[in-house]
């Protein structure tokens, strides 16, 4: 399998015969699981705290919070990059060691040496990057959804759950999707906070990899840009704009099958 090194390696690899395909798959790859963990990370926060803030919390407790998710989008990535580095992954560090020893027999949780500059390190970040967009957008929804569907099922005994489930989420289901790819757009394009986590690839090691707490595996098409692009000269240039059109049709093709999915829903959605 081949590999994929770090810079000026990488290029002189390139131009010994790995072609463009074989260098850009695996930048795909970690960009793809990188934003695919964070959704999975922030989505299900999203929708809890957006239920919350909307419905259920009250109105001198929604107003600051709803303030202090929505000032968290304000944040620049760098900041949120130095946080990652200087105090997350150090105390994910113990935690990641722990759940290596224990379920190491699962490769998702196998290899881990520290410091914990992985892919599952950075996801975590990614998924505090994007709360705010998911969390925003889904709250505007919900408050959409019509008191006589939540007094309806009031009146049928249902619990606050039941509402949740039964007239607020299916209301608000083209909403939360909508919400979750404009969360998976900024995942796949964040450059500078998983350049600053993430460990370069090391020489050697196999480019396509799920174990999430291996550091110096995966590597983002974003990151490997930011990295690289101060070197790049000649054909490395173009290497990297390649690797860039790929990023952009990954997310043209996010965009096009979250609309599919919207329109797909839209006639059962309780906004018709």
């Amino acid at each position: 399998m081949p590999v994929l090194t770090s810079a000026p390696e990488a290029y002189a690899d390139f131009t010994r015969g790995l072609n463009l395909g074989q260098y850009v798959a695996p930048l795909v790859f970690g960009t793809v699981l990188a934003a695919i963990l964070a959704l999975v990370v922030a989505v299900p926060l999203s929708i809890a705290i957006a239920l919350f803030i909307s419905h259920y919390a009250p109105k001198r407790l929604s107003g600051p919070v709803a303030y202090v998710i929505d000032l968290l989008a304000a944040i620049p990535s760098v900041v949120y990059g130095l946080w990652g580095f200087f105090w997350l992954v150090p105390r994910l560090g113990p935690a990641m060691d722990w759940v290596s020893q224990q379920l190491g027999w699962i490769p998702l949780f196998a290899d881990y040496a520290p410091p914990a500059k992985n892919i599952a390190s950075a996801s975590l970040v990614l998924a505090v990057m994007i709360l705010p967009i998911i969390t925003a957008v889904s709250r505007e929804v919900f408050l959409q959804t019509p008191r006589l569907h939540i007094e309806a099922s009031l009146a049928l005994g249902a619990t606050q759950w039941e509402v949740a489930r039964q007239a607020i989420l299916p209301f608000g289901r083209s909403g939360v999707i909508s919400a979750s790819m404009l969360g998976l757009g900024r995942a796949l394009g964040e450059t500078m906070a998983v350049l600053m986590i993430l460990a370069p690839f090391a020489k050697g090691v196999e480019i396509y990899s799920f174990h999430l707490l291996a550091s110096a595996q995966h590597q983002t098409i974003a990151a490997n840009i930011a990295q690289q692009i101060r070197e790049a000269h000649g054909i490395s240039v173009s290497v990297l704009i390649a690797s860039g059109l790929a990023l952009f049709a990954i997310t043209l093709a996010v965009n096009m099958i979250a609309r599919w999915i919207i329109a797909r829903r839209a006639e059962f959605s309780g906004a018709n």
